[in-house]
């Protein structure tokens, strides 16, 4: 019997045996199954910063997993061997939903990441592990391509905290062609996102010549400031030449720069520029400019916020502190 995936847009009409697009979803005697539940290939406690999120508990480490598989086949994916990879060739560990709160705990850690491949391929572990962890009181975190149909997604929602969504391209056909995926569901999971309380990151990585256009990033910080407002930060990510984009250049620190100056001029209070060392990531009030959190790479130095606000003129800040 085929079944019809509704986990994802591409919406996969799978045969018996036969697996989804994203290598790990697969008809099994017409049930799908995920091949990677409970197996992840990737564990590691972070800063949560290097998620990023830079208002979100700064300073607070996360445990991050990961399964292999994702829906997408970016050119310029940076985990491509596990993302790109089928389950069975990847090493991995076994570990329940139960069990990855655990490891959390005995790591100390306050929140738990679904992230480094693609967390909406690994669905129902992510879902099943984001329960168990709100029940101990722990935190969850997406860091995503945001390429999910709205009922699974609203469904997850529920049970996150903070996401990190990855705005990789302004434009429908750059992201087929880069990608495999399209531009109006991912903007569809940015703003369910919002209307859902979930706190809300935006990362940008600019591609030199595929997406370091000036006139549709400026449309871009439009779009995010009408569509999810001036408070939602943003991060522009500097790309380097890897998997199959080897032949492009690393982005010039001064189109991300330039990038940074739209932002702002497009009406963005919190904007950040990624994967660039030495770079200041530092947060500032947007009132009087007061140095508010000091960043050297995904180490807070200094967080002078005084209960969410500036100490200097009592600005609100966006964000959830501690």
């Amino acid at each position: 019997m085929n079944i019809k995936c509704q986990l994802c847009p591409k919406g996969c009409i799978l045969k018996d045996g036969q697996r989804g697009d994203c290598r790990v979803r697969v008809n099994l005697n017409g049930k799908l199954t995920a091949l990677t539940y409970g197996r992840p290939c990737s564990m590691h406690v972070d800063p949560i910063e290097k998620k990023p999120l830079f208002h979100f508990h700064p300073g607070s480490s996360i445990f991050s997993i990961a399964t292999a598989g994702c829906n997408l086949h970016c050119k310029n994916c940076q985990n491509w061997q596990i993302s790109q990879s089928n389950p069975e060739d990847i090493p991995a560990y076994k570990l329940s939903p139960a069990e990855v709160v655990d490891v959390s705990l005995g790591e100390h850690c306050s929140m738990i990441a679904y992230t480094y491949s693609e967390p909406s391929i690994f669905y129902e572990y992510a879902l099943d592990t984001s329960i168990q962890a709100r029940k101990n009181g722990l935190k969850n975190v997406l860091v995503t391509a945001g390429y999910l149909n709205r009922k699974p997604l609203k469904k997850l929602y529920k049970v996150t905290d903070a996401a990190n969504i990855d705005l990789k391209f302004f434009d429908d056909a750059m992201y087929k062609k880069i990608t495999t995926a399209s531009l109006a569901p991912v903007l569809d999971s940015l703003t369910l996102a919002k209307e859902m309380g979930v706190w809300l990151e935006v990362t940008h990585l600019i591609i030199p010549t595929l997406n370091d256009d000036l006139i549709t990033i400026a449309k871009m910080c439009t779009w995010i400031k009408k569509n999810l407002g001036s408070d939602v930060p943003i991060h522009f990510s500097r790309f380097y030449p890897q998997y199959l984009l080897r032949n492009l250049p690393a982005t010039p620190v001064t189109t991300l720069e330039k990038a940074k100056d739209v932002a702002k001029d497009a009406g963005l209070k919190y904007v950040y520029i990624g994967n660039v060392w030495g770079q200041s990531e530092n947060t500032y009030c947007p009132h009087d400019n007061t140095l508010l959190i000091k960043r050297s790479g995904y180490s807070v130095l200094e967080n002078n916020l005084k209960d969410g606000s500036c100490p200097v003129c009592n600005e609100s800040i966006a964000g959830r502190w501690k």
